[in-house]
This record gives structure tokens, C-alpha cells and sequence, in this order.
């Protein structure tokens, strides 16, 4: 029973600091797919005096990406319900034209208003409507969501790695014997820590084991019944072989900085 307390004290906050890089892969695929459905959902308006190409568009401003004309007649079509013919002319002509200007990608406040001055500009354009309360809106939200998801990522992270080093000393007390032996005989303090780091990497391929099978189940079996549609809709997003790579990766590297922490100062218990 110590034996496998003393291990899953080293694989639990292993498998915290895990869950939350994982969390945060998904998260971070999820945003960029919730961040390009905003980009494509987000169009300027723009009022010219004359007819304009996406190129004349562009050479205002890089960041545009797209541009599409609304039809004066479907303004027309809106405005000249029961008038004659001669007035629906004169309305034709008076028309300035209308565009949806798209952007490249779900940009910050500053670079939209940027984006406004560029073309306002041009002596082609009279007008552009950037529909600026409805996007600062999203836009704030969204930044303020990641932020905090962010941080508590963090915060979990450091604590768990402080647990990890914590458990290392432990390992290094139970075997301090066994060390200092090998110390007298003229054993690397390297080769000494051989017993941590085979512990520690023998718990850390468990750790991605167990947080790869939380995962899977997630997505192969939890997302599918969920009825959470957000979740359901962006299943292929919850795992991947590549995420697999990056956890265990990602424990080695955690690993060995929790051996160098204990082995290579003075924390813990002397040698």
C-alpha cells in the first residue's frame, strides 16, 4: 500500500499539470475554430462612389480578405415599393455602392479601427460601418474568457509541479542509503539519481497513459452523448495521436526538472 501511495503522489499532480496541457490543446483548437467562424461571420460595410475590386480593397488595407457587392437593385427592390419608374431611375443613379468587406483573421479593437481609417481615407469611399459595439462586445469576452482559462492552467500547473518535487524528495530520502553508497565508491551524483529518474519516468509514461484514456473516452464516448452541442460538434477537436506525443513529452521534461530541482541543489535531505 506505501508503495503505491508513494506512486500515485507522483502521478496524481503529474496527471493535474497533464490534464491541463491537454485541456489547453483542446481549448486552443476549439478558439481557433470558434475564432474563424467569427471572421467569416464578420463583415464591414462599406460606402463607395464608385465600383471597387477586392485588389483596390487590399492595397488600402493587407488585412482585408474578401469583398462582395450588395446590389443596388436589391436596395432598390426595399426603398421603390409603389413609386414610378422615373423615380425608381433617379434613385438608381443618386445610389452610392455598397460592399461586405471581410477580414483575414479575428482581429483586436485597435487593428478594426486601424482598418476603418485606411479606407476612410480613400476619396473612393464616403462611408464604412464597422458595427463596433456588437464585436467589442464578443471581442472583450472572449479575450477575458482565455485570459482566465489561461491563468488557472497555470496556477495548476505550479502548484502541481511543486507537489512533484515534493514527492522527489521523499524518493530521494528513501533511497539515501543506497546514494550515499554509491557516493563513496566515486558514483556521478548523476549516476546516483539513476533510481529517481527510472521511478519518475516509469510514472510519467502511466501519467499519459491515464490522461490519453480520459480523453479518448471523452471524445469516443462522453462527447457523442453529451447533448452539449459546442462539444458534440467539435469531437474531432478533444484528441489526437499528436496530443499522445506531446503529453509524454511534455512529463519528461517535467520529469527531469523535478530530479535536477531535488538532485542538483540542496533542497531535501542531504547526501
Amino acid at each position: 500500500m506505501k508503495f503505491i501511495k508513494n506512486h500515485l503522489m507522483f502521478i496524481l499532480p503529474l496527471m493535474a499539470i497533464l490534464l491541463g496541457i491537454e485541456f489547453f490543446l483542446v481549448f486552443d483548437r476549439v478558439t481557433k475554430s470558434y475564432e474563424k467562424s467569427l471572421t467569416e461571420g464578420y463583415t464591414m460595410l462599406v460606402v463607395t462612389k464608385k465600383p471597387m475590386k477586392l485588389e483596390e480593397f487590399k492595397a488600402l488595407n493587407s488585412r482585408i480578405a474578401t469583398s462582395s457587392e450588395i446590389t443596388q437593385k436589391m436596395i432598390v427592390d426595399k426603398m421603390a415599393k409603389g413609386m414610378s419608374k422615373n423615380s425608381i431611375k433617379k434613385i438608381f443613379h443618386s445610389l452610392p455602392y455598397f460592399y461586405n468587406v471581410g477580414l483575414d483573421s479575428y482581429l483586436e479593437i485597435s487593428v478594426i479601427e486601424n482598418i476603418k481609417i485606411d479606407l476612410e481615407e480613400s476619396p473612393k469611399i464616403q462611408r464604412v460601418e464597422t458595427f463596433g459595439n456588437s464585436y467589442t462586445a464578443s471581442y472583450k469576452l472572449f479575450t477575458f474568457i482565455k485570459l482566465i482559462f489561461n491563468i488557472f492552467i497555470a496556477f495548476m500547473g505550479v502548484v502541481s509541479l511543486f507537489l512533484i518535487i515534493k514527492q522527489m524528495e521523499i524518493w530521494k530520502y528513501a533511497h539515501k542509503e543506497r546514494m550515499q553508497v554509491m557516493e563513496i565508491f566515486g558514483a556521478s551524483r548523476l549516476f546516483r539519481s539513476k533510481v529517481l529518474y527510472k521511478m519518475a519516468l516509469a510514472d510519467a509514461f502511466l501519467a499519459t497513459l491515464f490522461v490519453s484514456g480520459i480523453f479518448s473516452f471523452i471524445k469516443w464516448n462522453w462527447a457523442i452523448n453529451s447533448g452539449i452541442e459546442i462539444i458534440s460538434s467539435h469531437q474531432e477537436f478533444l484528441f489526437t495521436t499528436d496530443d499522445m506525443i506531446i503529453l509524454f513529452l511534455s512529463s519528461l521534461v517535467i520529469v527531469f526538472i523535478a530530479v535536477y530541482v531535488v538532485v542538483f541543489s540542496n533542497r531535501g535531505v542531504p547526501e
